[in-house]
Formats: C-alpha cells, sequence, structure tokens
C-alpha cells in the first residue's frame, strides 16, 4: 500500500554543526556493497551530517543498505552515535595486539578468524553447512553463515517506527532468488522491516536468503551493487544533488600474480559498470530534454490534443547532478579487504571518506555553470586511480569526536 511522503524538515541541528548550504534539489545518498568497505560510507555520512546535509533519500545494497538503514532509522543527532556502535561492534580485533610486530601477519590472523568464527554481532558459523556444500538442507539454510546475530543487532540500532515514518526515505535492493529479477523495497511505497534490510545484504553462498512475503531474496550486489538506477529513474523526476559512494574502483593497476588478479576481478565486478550506467541515464535524460523543447514548438492549437500530451510526458526539465565518491586503495589491502574489519582498516577508510566528502563539498560542484540541455550532470571528483592511503595502527573507538 502506498504511503504519503512526508518532507524532512531536517538540516543542521546541533551545536557543533554549520548552517546548512542550499542545494538545488533533493538530497540523495546512494551507497554500494562491499562489506568492511563500508566504514567509508559512513565517513561520507559524517562529514555531511557535520555540513548540516541531512540526506532526504538514502539508497543502498548490502551494507550500503544496513548503513542506509541505521541513518534513515534515526533522528539525525542520533544517527553519527548509531552508525559508531555498529562499527564498533563489528571490529575484529584478532591479530592485533601483534599488529606493530608483524603487520601482514596480523591481518591474516584478523581475516582467518573472520571467516572461521564469523563476527559476533553480525554473523557466525552455520552448522547446517558443516554435512556439505551437496547436501540438501533448503534455501533458507543453504549458506556457510547464520545473519541470526545481524537481525538482533539491526533492531537495537534502527528505530523501525521511525524509519517507516518516511523523514529519510529509504531504498534497499534485493534479488528474487527464483526471478533472478532485482527489486527496489522503498519507503515511500511499503512499510519496510529488518528483513528487508536483510535481504539486501544476503550475499550468497556466505549468507542465506531471506525471505519478503514467501519470497526468498539474495544481496542486490549481484545484480547491481551501484544502484543509482532507483533515483535517476524514479517517478516524479525531481530536481537532485546525488552522492553516489563508491568502494570498488574499477580502475587500477595491472595485476602481477594470481592474488593480485582475483583482488582486480572483484574490483570491476562490484564496481557494477557504475560509470556506462551513469552515461546511459545522462543520454536518456538529454533526450527527454530535447522533447521538453520540442513540445514548445508544437502549435498552441495543438499542445491540448491527448496524442501531443502523451508525447510531451516523455519530456523533462529535471537537473541531476551526479557526484562520486571512490574510495582510495589503503597501503596493503587486497582481494580480502571486503572483510577486513580491523580497527585501523575500519578507523582508515572512515577518515578516508570523511576527508574525500569534505574535499567534494568545498569544491561544491553542483554550483558549477551547466548545459540546460543536460539532465544528468556527472562531476567525477574522484582521486587519481590507485592513489594509496596509509593505514594507521590505532584502534577505532566507536565513539563520536
Amino acid at each position: 500500500m502506498a504511503k504519503s511522503r512526508k518532507r524532512s524538515s531536517h538540516r543542521g541541528n546541533g551545536a557543533s554543526r554549520s548552517a546548512a548550504p542550499v542545494l538545488p534539489g533533493q538530497v540523495v545518498l546512494v551507497l554500494q556493497g562491499g562489506g568492511a568497505l563500508g566504514a567509508y560510507q559512513v565517513g561520507v555520512y559524517e562529514a555531511l551530517h557535520e555540513a548540516g546535509i541531512e540526506p532526504d533519500w538514502v539508497i543502498g545494497t548490502s551494507i550500503g543498505a544496513i548503513n542506509g538503514a541505521i541513518i534513515a532509522g534515526n533522528p539525525p543527532e542520533h544517527r553519527v552515535d548509531r552508525l559508531h556502535e555498529f562499527w564498533a561492534r563489528v571490529e575484529q580485533h584478532a591479530g592485533v595486539d601483534a599488529l606493530e610486530l608483524v603487520p601482514g601477519v596480523a591481518s591474516a590472523m584478523a581475516n582467518l578468524s573472520t571467516m572461521v568464527h564469523g563476527l559476533t554481532p553480525f554473523f557466525g558459523p552455520n552448522p547446517a553447512s558443516w554435512f556439505g556444500p551437496h547436501m540438501p538442507v533448503g534455501l533458507d539454510s543453504a549458506a556457510y553463515y547464520t545473519t541470526a546475530p545481524l537481525r538482533a543487532t539491526l533492531s537495537e540500532l534502527v528505530d523501525i517506527e521511525y524509519l517507516n515514518g518516511c523523514e529519510t526515505r529509504l531504498t534497499v535492493g534485493a534479488v528474487n532468488v527464483k526471478s533472478g529479477e532485482m527489486r527496489y523495497f522503498d519507503s515511500r511505497d511499503e512499510t519496510l522491516a529488518v528483513d528487508h534490510v536483510m535481504a539486501s545484504g544476503a550475499l550468497p553462498p556466505a549468507f542465506p536468503a531471506v525471505r519478503i512475503d514467501g519470497d526468498p531474496y539474495w544481496d542486490g550486489g549481484i545484480y547491481s551493487n551501484t544502484p543509482i538506477e532507483a533515483v535517476l529513474d524514479d517517478k516524479p523526476r525531481r530536481d537532485s544533488v546525488i552522492f553516489t559512494v563508491h568502494m570498488w574502483n574499477p580502475e587500477g593497476p595491472e595485476p602481477e600474480s594470481i592474488w593480485e588478479v582475483m583482488g582486480r576481478q572483484k574490483d570491476i565486478q562490484f564496481a557494477s559498470r557504475a560509470k556506462s550506467h551513469i552515461a546511459r541515464q545522462k543520454q536518456i535524460h538529454h533526450l527527454r530534454h530535447i522533447i521538453r523543447e520540442l513540445a514548445k514548438h508544437v502549435p498552441e492549437k495543438s499542445r491540448g490534443t491527448a496524442e501531443v500530451r502523451e508525447l510531451s510526458s516523455w519530456g523533462c526539465g529535471t537537473t541531476m547532478h551526479v557526484t562520486r565518491l571512490v574510495a582510495p586503495r589503503i597501503d596493503g589491502e587486497d582481494q580480502l579487504k571486503d572483510i577486513d574489519f580491523s580497527p585501523s582498516g575500519i578507523r582508515a577508510r572512515w577518515q578516508a571518506g570523511h576527508a574525500e566528502a569534505h574535499r567534494v563539498l568545498a569544491l561544491a560542484p553542483w554550483r558549477w555553470p551547466v548545459d540546460p540541455m543536460e539532465g544528468v550532470v556527472i562531476h567525477d571528483t574522484a582521486a587519481t586511480p590507485g592513489h594509496e592511503l596509509a593505514r594507521g595502527v590505532d584502534g577505532f573507538s566507536g565513539k563520536t569526536r
């Protein structure tokens, strides 16, 4: 059942936040999936929050859906605290004591512990998997881990009633296991629950499918890991400033080993052809602006006919500013970076997102002159591909500054 959409009035609460800048349209935050890399997204959000900017709409997949639910499911003054709490809970401390002595070994120990034992507030070993991969245990149990701990964690950190009040619209993407089709669950149009967020993060074969109204769903990232089409195809279309937060960079150096090849394969796969998708949408919206201009040249006596009104409805005059923020490469990371929940890894990515968002906000590219015929304006302010960020050795405390 469709729900009415309440406009958010939150723009800059809190003594430590600056007055909110005026942006040309609704503010949309688009968050990719990427496991531990999601700490970068939270740094981006924290910088927006400090600048007095709260998103009108958050769209997420996988870890992006989890971060997005925590943002949309809490009042602005509690969001940063809740995000810090989630990421503090999922830190992997195995190997931390050895970090300064043998960094490579410490990282391997932490990742091995995550794979063997899971992360207590997130996921744990699934006993059903011990019977082997060929045992027909049923779809709901066919996974290496159980995500029951995540359900409890989200229930504590996300206020579902507040989320469904639509102060901030939330959309999460998941794939129907049987049809293979992507579905976006939207708080504007239906009541969302923890199950919808869990479904968006149910990455197989690690995590089990989650059922919504009886149908099984998997992580939306296996279909589209950059769910920007949800806003570019939205109806009615609206002027927007869209912050797309990317943790996977499709551009990178030539790999020289099988291990590096596996890492590059992941980057390319989970970047999900975001650039080509946006370029295609740019072309479509350009044509919509052309239709709008052509409609102005139709004789006035013909404009009121049903046929002309139908044809003109394909045109529009909205402008969507798409600003890309791409996570830098952390020194020493490899193809297991998406399970690097070490305190230093989380802190480094969080700080990188925070710094990059502040840089973009200072540039404010949505203020730059644009061609009025362009419906989608791409602001690619990403740092040079391959840029490395040093990993700190200090732990992430999970406390707000």
